[in-house]
């Protein structure tokens, strides 16, 4: 038997209008909405919990509810997103395909301060394939992709003007980790911000010795290889007594 498609997710503003994430938009009742054909997932949280909705950061489940939207009724998590006070609605039923996650532990706070300052960076130099795969990195929701999208774009800022779209991404992605990580650990923005900023940095120190002995080596193997190779004189036969 099929499954009754639901919504993919949406937000209420202020004063009450309903935007759809995603979808092809139609008219209702004299509001625009945008349908998805969304299924599966599992109801995993509960009223308090505090969870990340990707993209848009920290957000707190205030209620779960059951609504009848365009003859389809589902539960949604009713989030509030805590940066803008924004309301999300999350379909209970489709928690995975939005990403939905609760937020990172005290452990995994000290694992992203590791991975923030390992001295890894992946570049692309086509600007299209590396600003497709650090887009694909921010819609996950992983704040771990989100590392990865922080530590490539902060090091190329370094050698260069970062486009607008890259630079919203990446202070989009620094707001992001550092609105969690705060959170997680209470403590204030302004403090994680200067921890996030110090791994940076000791990433990108160790980014520069590694390369500097990997163009160390390759001299040292060019030169060796330069190196012509003289044949050993052959000793003079013996002469016969």
């Amino acid at each position: 038997m099929p499954k009754t498609p639901i919504f993919l997710a949406f937000f209420v503003d202020a004063v009450g209008h309903v935007v759809y994430t995603c979808g092809s938009s139609f008219r209702l009742k004299g509001r625009s909405f945008h349908p998805s054909s969304c299924y599966g997932g599992n109801v995993t949280f509960q009223v308090g919990d505090k969870v990340i909705y990707p993209n848009h950061g920290l957000g707190i489940v205030e209620r779960i509810e059951e609504k009848t939207i365009l003859g389809t009724t589902c539960g949604f998590f009713h989030l509030r997103i805590v940066s803008n006070d924004t309301t999300v609605l999350v379909p209970v039923a489709n928690v995975d395909g939005v990403g939905l996650r609760k937020a990172i532990t005290d452990e995994e706070v000290e694992r992203l301060f590791t991975l923030l300052s390992d001295g890894k960076i992946d570049n692309h130099q086509n600007w299209k394939g590396r600003f497709k795969d650090n887009s694909d990195k921010m819609r996950t929701g992983s704040i771990y992709d989100m590392a990865d999208v922080l530590k490539s774009l902060t090091f190329l800022s370094k050698s260069k003007s970062l486009s607008f779209r890259e630079k919203r991404m990446l202070d989009r992605a620094k707001a992001l980790i550092i609105s969690e990580i705060s959170e997680v650990i209470r403590e204030k923005a302004l403090a994680v911000e200067q921890r996030v900023d110090e791994a940076l940095e000791r990433c990108f120190v160790v980014k520069a010795k590694n390369m500097a002995r990997t163009v160390s080596r390759s001299k040292i193997t060019k030169a060796v290889k330069a190196v012509p190779v003289v044949a050993a004189p052959r000793r003079a036969a013996a002469r016969a007594s």
